[in-house]
């Protein structure tokens, strides 16, 4: 099961986004505004810009499931300025995502997860999924999400949750 709540789901997820890309595009070129206005927005002056929360929702899919399976995950420079930059960057880290088995998560609860800003503290694989990987990804989606439903790109829940694999 933490494949299907960690890598299934950040690919369905992160594949969302890129469809509130798609609308946020539509938006500016209908309003005629530049792109670049929604990659600099923030909801609060003390948060990151839209561009930003996309990079950290990315870098949490990758690098959670490369501290759980051991696999390389790609680097990326942060450097996403544009549309078609920041649609790279998703891409990517989907493309990553799928090479991925959920044979390749065996004995992720055993490991431990640590990164440089926990100073030398850290979580075993189970409660580094569930308390961190997990929320941290829907945090950033979920703030990537409101600062363009601020803006006025128009998303509702469909959007966010895609499609359900509904069951006849």
């Amino acid at each position: 099961m933490t494949y299907e709540m960690t890598n299934v789901q950040c690919i369905n997820i992160l594949t969302n986004l890129l469809g509130f890309l798609d609308k946020a595009a539509a938006y500016a070129d209908h309003k005629k505004f530049d792109f670049e206005v929604l990659m600099q927005s923030r909801l609060a002056p003390d948060q990151f810009p839209l561009a930003r929360q996309i990079q950290i929702a990315c870098d949490t899919a990758k690098l959670g499931a490369f501290r759980l399976t051991g696999k390389e995950a790609p680097s990326h420079a942060d450097t996403e300025k544009t549309l078609p930059e920041i649609r790279q960057r998703i891409e990517s880290t989907v493309n990553y995502l799928k090479t991925l088995s959920a044979k390749d998560y065996e004995g992720f609860a055993s490991r431990k997860i640590t990164q440089p800003r926990w100073e030398g503290k850290y979580l075993m694989g189970d409660d580094y999924m569930i308390h961190h990987l997990i929320p941290n990804f829907y945090f950033h989606i979920t703030t990537a999400y409101a600062i363009l439903r601020h803006n006025g790109v128009d998303l509702g829940k469909g959007d966010f949750l895609g499609t359900l694999p509904f069951k006849k």
